[in-house]
């Protein structure tokens, strides 16, 4: 049973996650576009390949799953998740499966503003967000919101171009020049996320992680301290469900005078993962147990809170 993971970056614990789950039934293979990918090199087999935007790079793909008997592919960046399930079918058919939300449900993930009108519409708390600056100024006007507010591209990542402003004048200067911003009411709360696992036989939430951001870098968590409360795992449940997500998802939540709502969701690993993991979530398991057309039994809250997770940098030689 072979799995590949794309554009693994550093994501050098994903990799070696899945190597020890396998535990000899099967090869981790990995691809990025750059031969300096430091988790290139703790997989069983690594190829380089062209870029996502490449004409062929799907074709490249899709070749490497036929040629390795590759039994499932994810990827571990975001434009390329939607290129994977805007490609299910391609992949279906040489009997790879891409662990991956629809991609309708994907695009709506990579769009912010679409994912606050999904919640509005189906009932949960949301975060009052705008993309019409007219819209904006109106409701500041008439005292519905105030600053200060938060800024961020409606389509972005890794919190680039994102930040909290406290006047017109700020928010003029940070907006300047740049398209497909929104505005969003400022959470002064708790952040937190969450590592789910949607099993992709049953269609249950079958893992919930959940911690308390600590601190942040490049949009990643830095530190965290794992935490459980029955009401949050129900509203991940039952927010999952409705929206109909599959395989693991990393959502991101507020908690705001006790209580909680969602903000946003990155259908794939996120990037504080490895904390769940060494708690004992172990996706990479039940993936594994799904690809041997096993369904996996609910472990929701069985790990231990006050788990402090803080990341550090490492090297690679080769």
């Amino acid at each position: 049973m072979n799995i590949l993971i794309l554009s693994c970056g550093s994501r050098n614990k994903i990799v070696q996650y899945f190597k020890r789950e396998l535990n000899g039934i099967g090869k981790v293979l990995a691809t990025d576009c750059s031969p300096l990918a430091p988790a290139l090199y703790d997989a069983d087999q690594h190829f380089i390949v062209p870029r996502i935007e490449t004409e062929n790079y799907i074709n490249t793909i899709l070749e490497i799953c036929e040629k390795q008997n590759v039994k499932a592919v994810f990827s571990l960046i975001d434009p390329e998740i939607s290129l994977l399930a805007k490609h299910r079918q391609q992949f279906l058919a040489i009997g790879t499966i891409p662990i991956v939300s629809d991609y309708d449900l994907v695009e709506m993930c990579f769009d912010k503003f679409a994912m606050n009108q999904f919640l509005e519409k189906h009932g949960f708390q949301s975060i009052k967000s705008y993309i019409n600056k007219d819209a904006f100024e109106y409701d500041l006007a008439n005292g519905t919101i105030g600053f200060p507010v938060f800024i961020k591209p409606i389509k972005g990542s890794a919190s680039i171009n994102s930040s909290k402003v406290n006047s017109s004048e700020e928010l003029e200067l940070a907006m300047k020049n740049k398209d497909h911003m929104m505005i969003q009411a400022f959470m002064d709360g708790v952040e937190l996320g969450a590592d789910v696992y949607i099993d992709f036989i049953s269609g249950e939430p079958v893992a919930i992680f959940t911690k308390e951001k600590v601190a942040m870098r490049a949009g990643e968590t830095d530190k965290a301290i794992s935490v459980k409360d029955p009401k949050l795992f129900d509203l991940i449940k039952y927010f999952v469900k409705v929206a109909g997500f599959k395989g693991m998802i990393d959502i991101d939540i507020f908690k705001v005078n006790g209580e909680y709502i969602i903000s946003e969701v990155n259908p794939r690993f996120g990037g504080g993962y490895p904390h769940a993991y060494e708690c004992g979530v172990n996706i990479p398991k039940m993936i594994i147990h799904n690809l041997q057309n096993q369904p996996n039994e609910s472990s929701i809250g069985q790990y231990e809170e006050g788990i402090r997770m803080m990341k550090y940098n490492e090297i690679k030689i080769i």
